[in-house]
């Protein structure tokens, strides 16, 4: 019997389920987050890197490949026009990341039933001064635009926030994203939502026997255990890689893994007791990889399922399913598992950022060369 179809026919049922399902946003076939790794070189100081965060504390969370499942993403439907709000500078810190996020007054589009990252509608507590609150994420796909917020709250009128990214995924993006030393509403200047496993989207992959997401993965780690140098310049020591174009708070050693780094699954990892679904996301990371982008604890974040026609529960996808072993004998996900690709030198953060030329929205660059 071939063990990646245990379960076929349940996965058959969830895709019949899930066909009418808004997809998760993607951005065209020549885009960096859908370009295979799988053959691409492996850095020549993986092993070190690797080796280095192990010391660290390998993954958050003591050493745990976890999965956090807060993250919402609404799609408008075809045909609706929902409110549209402007995004105003943070209530409590009188701050906006300019120029990296839209200007200020820019609307967004808020259909019923959004809600922030984690919570159940759209209030979110955004105030950080007393070290306890969220991220506070708001994020909705209209057509081929994808809007990002981060830090945000609504007081009915208003969204205030310290960035809202637009994302057109008509286009292809340069190699510096939004722009170089921009950030997102993810502190890598990475887009959010199309680095998100969706339940709908596995649910789908685990019909096929050899089904993969098609899409790079998010991943996190502590700030302390991403790699600063400050024989680099920049700001202290901070630096990146592609296919970053920001990095946040990095603090750790420089022989860590740097912001951006794109980790590859080992091409002989045992998926011996992982089921169907499961065995897709493992596919994805050893054919798409893994992306370093934020700092946190929790080292994976998918997207939840409060708009998708799949659940996480229907496809046995739980938080822990790749660190704890439990139940079944399963091989948790270790950092030595993967290698770190070779994507490019490392870049010094200087946090000046200076935009790219696409305008959302249009298809195209400013200088009029189509994406």
């Amino acid at each position: 019997m071939d063990v990646r179809c245990i379960g076929c026919g349940l996965w058959a049922l969830l895709f019949a389920a899930t066909a009418q399902a808004a997809s998760p946003p993607r951005f065209p076939a020549g885009s960096v987050w859908h370009q295979s790794i799988a053959d691409a070189d492996v850095h020549p100081q993986s092993g070190a890197m690797l080796a280095r965060l192990q010391t660290l504390g390998g993954w958050g969370n003591g050493n745990r490949m976890q999965i956090d499942f807060s993250f919402h993403v609404q799609h408008v439907p075809p045909g609706e026009d929902p409110p549209r709000y402007p995004v105003v500078p943070h209530a409590v810190y009188d701050d906006y990341y300019s120029p990296d996020c839209e200007a200020p007054g820019s609307t967004m589009p808020v259909p019923a039933g959004a809600a922030f990252e984690g919570q159940g509608g759209l209030q979110c507590d955004n105030d950080c001064s007393d070290d306890e609150c969220e991220d506070c994420h708001l994020i909705v796909v209209e057509n081929a635009l994808v809007y990002e917020l981060y830090n945000g709250n609504f007081d009915g009128a208003r969204l205030d926030a310290l960035c809202l990214a637009v994302w057109d995924t008509s286009v292809v993006y340069p190699p510096e994203g939004r722009g170089e030393h921009c950030t997102s509403a993810d502190a890598a200047g990475f887009p959010i939502a199309a680095l998100l496993p969706n339940a709908d989207g596995v649910a789908a992959a685990a019909t096929q026997p050899d089904g993969d997401l098609g899409h790079a993965i998010r991943f996190i780690l502590p700030n302390a255990r991403m790699a600063s140098d400050a024989s680099l310049g920049g700001s202290d020591g901070k630096l990146y890689v592609r296919p970053a174009s920001h990095a946040g708070g990095p603090s750790g050693p420089a022989e860590t893994v740097p912001y951006g780094a794109r980790l590859r699954l080992r091409a002989d990892f045992d998926m011996t007791g992982y089921n169907a679904p499961a065995r897709a996301i493992l596919r994805t990371m050893q054919r798409y990889g893994i992306v370093l982008a934020d700092g946190g604890n929790i080292a994976l974040t998918f997207e939840s399922d409060r708009f998708t026609e799949a659940t996480w529960d229907e496809l046995d996808i739980t938080p822990h399913i790749f660190w704890d072993g439990d139940p079944g004998d399963r091989t948790p996900l270790a950092v030595t598992d993967f290698a770190v690709i070779d994507t490019g030198p490392r870049i010094a953060e200087t946090y000046d950022c200076v935009r790219s030329s696409v305008v959302p929205g249009a298809g195209v660059f400013a200088d009029g060369f189509e994406g």
